[in-house]
């Protein structure tokens, strides 16, 4: 099932007409999967990248901008696994302000080894946790900032 956060649309995430200047969506969308890592995965980026020297960087990036967001705008964002490859996962990603759709993005992630820059296979803790999250119900959580 999917993960479910809330992001409130800060100052610094305006341009000066007060709506959401598009390259911040991608730092809330960041802010995201990083939460749901540590929220669901278990594994926050400080433990993959810090302690484990591993990475997963955003390989692929589609998103299509439905409506603008705007200052004082409370963000429900979505996150679903929608595909796991060997060293690949694919994430859904939808932001809806109340019933307003707002933006759909799919992000693919690679797990890399840090130190040779090569993908590598997902431990099957965390490939366990992303085949569970499709049966679990999703988790809320809400974040006053990203």
């Amino acid at each position: 099932m999917a993960y479910l956060t809330r992001h409130k649309v800060r100052f610094g995430h305006c341009d000066p007409a007060g709506i959401v200047y598009f390259p911040r969506y991608f730092e809330m969308i960041n802010a995201v999967v990083e939460d749901w890592f540590a929220d669901v995965v278990g594994r926050d980026f400080n433990s993959l990248h810090i302690e484990s020297g591993t990475s997963v960087p955003t390989v692929n990036l589609n998103t299509d901008f439905k409506a603008p967001s705007r200052l004082g705008d409370w963000l429900d964002f979505r996150l679903a696994v929608t595909q796991i490859g060997n060293a690949s996962l694919t994430l859904s990603i939808t932001a809806h302000c109340g019933n307003d759709l707002r933006l759909t993005n799919e992000s693919t992630l690679v797990y890399v080894d840090m130190a040779s820059g090569k993908p590598q296979r997902w431990p099957e803790a965390m490939r366990h946790q992303f085949e569970r999250d499709r049966e679990t119900p999703g988790v809320a959580t809400e974040k006053g900032s990203s």
